[in-house]
């Protein structure tokens, strides 16, 4: 049944919306004020405004406009006008161009040098890189907090034995810091790939419609500095480096690295959550997300307590998955040095898909840090099954006592066989009786002994040492990048 309160805001967060006309929940339900904000109409116009001072700056130092029109430029790169530019673009049919007259219009002295030798990707394409590292910035603040916290988790349950599962049926022991150590190696494998694309990220730089900066080197033909020059003095300004070389464009393939990588966290996210859904049916009862008081899991079942943040960040990490597609579109069928046909769906794409995996993230380290486990659960579990798992290590224990192999192999399988079809009927598990009460094990084996190789809490091999292994050398690398 579908539970349509499982991550319902606080009516204050759309008291100011017209929900009388579409509005996406991107604006409202998901993603984190900062988030939004990078991604916002005015965060981008005074990006695109910072790019246009820049340029203007270097041209003021090749003579090319004066000092005076830069300080007027300066004086009113933040005064964002959007009900004024889009009054502009409903005329001019052009969001960048209608932002330029704008600020051309506020500037009495240096509108008029605005955008000189520039296209509109030497402004827009930059600024959308520095996005790009904004947000991934904020995603990867967000992922260290998320892989601290299961360092936490790891260390504090490394120890505790549980059932381990293959093709979702029981199979041996693990343990539970174990278990959560894999979400982590994954995690901290994503958080490697989004800091290497984040060092990546490039702007376009300064090379006019075509990428070949024919109109700088116009405007510096009798300079002795070259088209290269200012744009290493623009870029520079804007702390971002530029790609060599570019068309009109920055290349689309590095929006397509951008998304892959954040399309990896969602797969790493999707994972754990998947498998705590798994955890948290009563029939297994080990692992629960946090659930608040009055929280109602379902409008029809006052009993049920759902794993909605867990359902909700599959959902959004599922729809995130398939957006790396239209990336590669973009980039594989650009044609020549430019079209346009790509323009539309990122500005869905670039800013959903980062809103998308900073609420997925925000949610996750909600779930981990409220995450319950449960013992006595876990207890239940492991003597319930651990016992047929432990039947491996008997094995191994009786040919080492002299038994053969084959026959104890079998005899074994006959136990296990047995003891399964009484569990199922009566829910009570022979299997340690029948094995202790066998005269042609105890042959090679005392109760004692068998009793002690039968204990699968402690049939979990090096899990423990490596789930602290791992949560140290995450807590290492961490740190490291912090200082």
């Amino acid at each position: 049944m579908t539970n349509l309160c499982e991550d319902r805001p606080a009516m204050s967060q759309t008291a100011d919306l017209d929900q009388s006309v579409y509005q996406s929940p991107f604006t409202w339900r998901y993603g984190s004020e900062q988030m939004r904000r990078v991604w916002s109409l005015v965060y981008q116009r005074q990006l695109w405004r910072r790019v246009w001072v820049a340029l203007a700056e270097a041209q003021a130092e090749l003579g090319l406009v004066t000092a005076e029109e830069v300080a007027d430029l300066r004086a009113h790169m933040t005064e964002i006008d959007l009900g004024r530019a889009q009054a502009i673009e409903a005329v001019v049919q052009h969001d960048l161009m209608a932002e330029l007259k704008t600020f051309a219009e506020q500037c009495p002295l240096g509108g008029r040098v605005l955008h000189l030798g520039a296209t509109s990707a030497d402004i827009q394409d930059n600024a959308d890189a520095l996005r790009l590292r904004e947000a991934l910035d904020l995603l990867l603040e967000t992922l260290a907090d998320l892989l601290r916290s299961l360092a936490d988790s790891i260390e504090r349950w490394a120890d505790t034995a549980c059932m381990g599962f293959t093709h979702i049926q029981p199979a041996e022991p693990t343990t539970v810091g174990y278990r959560l150590a894999q979400y982590a190696q994954d995690l901290w494998t994503d958080w490697q790939e989004l800091s290497h694309v984040r060092k990546a990220i490039r702007g376009k730089g300064i090379k006019g419609a075509v990428g070949t900066s024919a109109s700088y080197a116009e405007l510096l033909r009798d300079q002795e500095l070259t088209p290269a020059d200012l744009e290493a003095r623009v870029m520079a300004r804007l702390d971002l480096a530029a790609f060599a070389v570019a068309t009109q464009t920055y290349p689309r393939k590095q929006d397509w690295l951008v998304l892959n990588a954040l399309a990896g966290l969602a797969g790493s996210l999707h994972k754990m959550m998947l498998d705590l859904r798994v955890l948290q049916s009563p029939a297994i009862g080990e692992w629960a997300e946090p659930f608040r008081e009055q929280q109602v899991g379902s409008s029809a079942m006052p009993f049920k307590r759902n794993p909605v943040n867990a359902e909700k960040i599959d959902s959004l990490a599922r729809w995130l998955a398939a957006l790396p597609r239209v990336a590669w579109d973009n980039a594989a069928l650009a044609v020549l040095e430019r079209t346009l046909d790509d323009s539309a769906n990122r500005r869905l794409m670039l800013a959903e898909a980062f809103l998308a995996a900073d609420e997925i993230l925000q949610v996750a380290l909600k779930v981990v840090r409220g995450l319950r486990i449960d013992r006595e659960a876990i207890a239940r579990n492991l003597n319930r099954y651990g016992g047929f798992a432990a039947t491996e290590r008997l094995l191994m224990a009786l040919v080492r006592a002299g038994a053969d192999r084959q026959a104890m192999h079998e005899r074994l399988r006959q136990h296990s066989m047995a003891a399964w079809a009484e569990m199922a009927r009566s829910g009570h598990n022979p299997l340690y009786e029948m094995l202790r009460e066998d005269t042609e094990l105890l042959r090679y084996l005392s109760q004692e002994r068998i009793d002690e190789l039968m204990d699968a809490s402690t049939h979990v091999g090096d899990a423990p040492a490596r789930a602290r292994a791992l949560a140290g050398a995450i807590r290492e690398e961490l740190a490291g990048r912090r200082d």
